[in-house]
């Protein structure tokens, strides 16, 4: 059972790769000032450890997974989660990001939410609003997830950070 929930993780995973984008909306700032923010990208590749976890309940279409990733290029950071699956048509993870994004310290989190309707996937994975720490306060955006036809991972990180960042 473990294998067939690894494989199902990487399945649901690899749904960015199927269509080639990762849809997400920017969630807007609580803030009642008004910021000055400047979209920025951040890319490079990440390394994912998924890791099956004991099932809270009996349905054997229910599955999760630890997940470890470990982000190199302009997001040097390391991230811990967890994702909850239901067969092969939809998965949400929340995962903590500890580390420096172009030189700004601190943590956030991303969440993610995927579908699969009638074979075409749909991947969204933004910045949970107000969860910027340190250096990251602030911080909006949304996350693509790139899977190489080798199985390498890369991302393409769409943000805002307030001026004062």
């Amino acid at each position: 059972m473990q294998k067939r929930f690894y494989s199902l993780a990487i399945f649901l995973l690899g749904i960015s790769a199927l269509s080639c984008a990762v849809y997400a909306q920017t969630s807007s700032s609580p803030s009642t000032q008004k910021e000055a923010r400047m979209t920025h990208h951040a890319t490079g590749p990440f390394d994912v450890k998924l890791n099956p976890l004991p099932a809270y309940n009996d349905d054997k279409d229910f599955g999760r997974m630890s997940i470890d990733k470990q982000f190199h290029g302009d997001l040097e950071a390391s991230s811990k989660g967890e994702m909850l699956a239901y067969a092969r048509l939809a998965y949400v993870a929340l995962e903590k990001v500890t580390g420096s994004l172009r030189g700004h310290t601190g943590t956030f989190v991303l969440q993610h939410e995927a579908t699969m309707v009638n074979g075409t996937p749909t991947l969204t994975i933004t910045v949970v609003p107000t969860s910027g720490t340190g250096q990251l306060t602030g911080l909006e955006g949304k996350m693509n997830i790139i899977i190489a036809p080798d199985g390498k991972h890369s991302y393409d990180f769409e943000y805002t950070l307030p001026e004062s960042q």
